[in-house]
């Protein structure tokens, strides 16, 4: 199977896992799956400054930046490998 097919199977998979991972976890996930399928985040911070969910994962996707998207696919299909046990 090729990395693409692979990285879709993990998506569809994080929708099926037992158990809803914690909010560092999720935040990772949320991270990866961008850069994987945007790229580098070129977007402005969220403008509402109460809004700390959109500003968390603004930060966690901004840490990301420069990692290739074929890496992040891996990343993301390695951790919901492991989120499945």
């Amino acid at each position: 199977m090729e990395l693409q097919q692979l990285f879709e199977k993990a998506v569809a998979n994080s929708k099926l896992l037992s158990q809803k991972p914690d909010n560092d976890t999720l935040l990772q996930l949320y991270s990866l799956y961008k850069q994987a399928t945007v790229g580098d985040n070129n977007e402005d911070a969220p403008s509402n400054p109460f809004d700390f969910v959109a500003k968390f994962k603004h930060e966690a996707w901004i840490r990301l930046k420069g990692m290739t998207k074929e890496s992040a696919m891996k990343q993301y299909i390695d951790l919901i490998e492991k989120l499945k046990g």
